[in-house]
């Protein structure tokens, strides 16, 4: 296939080698399957507000090491990496996003960039313990999910992108780490991302890490699915007709491959009783690829 597709991925698990850059790149895999791909990263969290007005003057501004004065060096800073992935050689490139809270400016901003997709990613923050970074990311993110472009949020995405549609996050007492069933509910049994990589009504699961929760549904989505242990598990975008759009926002990690589990425990990234309950098989591999026909479909 000869079209070139361009994907915003929120990078918010920058620091983390195998679940970072390691998990972007299973995000983007099912997309390099189907298409050549040019993956453009932005940084909020470690990204300096000052760099953030650069943008004004040019849409898309490579970002450079003194643009991240928060850069966590125990994954070390690059602006631009090729990736091989089957046949194809994929470029990730940092660029400098906008920090401000102007949503119709953040959309001028995305519309220039002519994305394909935006992903935000998980993060070792917490969206119940809010920082200044994440204000104007979750504008920029709503933006994106309203515009129409195929936007999924994963985790800390997706907690980010409900409270910024005006739900409510808590903080659990416990940390939440395994594989569960997901309920789906009567829109999620028929779900394009959740439900068409199986047949016959076969369950499906993902595989979860996490202590915050959305605690409501926002009122412009509709509730794909739930867990014995997470009451807002996904969420589907609507316009404002009630017609849905390709933006959801799923709790569960789907990007947590095997071998990406298998090498962050080899290197201590994650505890010995988190890599017994990560045993089992998920859906997230199925999933991914769907949200990959979906931005083709798009196209």
């Amino acid at each position: 296939m000869s079209t070139s597709l361009r994907v915003l991925l929120i990078d918010l698990l920058v620091e983390r080698a195998e679940f970072g850059h390691g998990g972007n790149q299973e995000v983007i895999k099912p997309l390099a399957a189907l298409s050549d791909v040019e993956v453009l990263l932005v940084t909020p969290q470690m990204q300096s507000f000052e760099a953030g007005e650069k943008v004004q003057r040019n849409s898309e501004m490579k970002l450079i090491e003194e643009d991240v004065p928060h850069w966590d060096y125990e994954y070390e800073f690059w602006s631009e990496k090729q990736v091989i992935m089957g046949e194809r050689n994929i470029n990730f490139k940092r660029i400098l996003m906008p920090m401000h809270e102007n949503e119709e400016e953040m959309r001028d901003w995305i519309s220039k960039l002519k994305l394909d997709a935006v992903v935000c990613s998980g993060s070792r923050r917490n969206v119940s313990i809010w920082e200044e970074w994440m204000s104007p990311t979750e504008t920029m993110f709503r933006a994106a999910a309203k515009s129409g472009i195929p936007t999924l949020g994963i985790c800390f995405g997706h907690q980010l992108l409900c409270h910024s549609l005006g739900s409510k996050i808590e903080r659990a007492e416990s940390f939440s780490s395994g594989i569960w069933n997901l309920e789906l509910t009567k829109e999620g049994e028929n779900d394009v991302l959740l439900t068409t990589h199986v047949e016959n009504n076969e369950s499906i699961a993902g595989l979860f890490s996490h202590q915050d929760h959305v605690m409501s549904v926002p009122k412009n989505c509709t509730l794909l699915s739930k867990t014995s242990h997470n009451m807002v598990t996904a969420v589907r975008l609507n316009d404002d007709l009630g017609k849905p759009m390709p933006a959801w926002g799923i709790q569960f990690h789907p990007e947590a491959a095997r071998k990406r589990i298998e090498r962050a425990y080899g290197w201590g990234h994650i505890s010995e009783e988190e890599y017994k309950s990560f045993k089992g098989e998920h859906d997230g591999a199925g999933i991914l690829g769907s949200f990959a026909k979906i931005v083709l479909e798009k196209v």
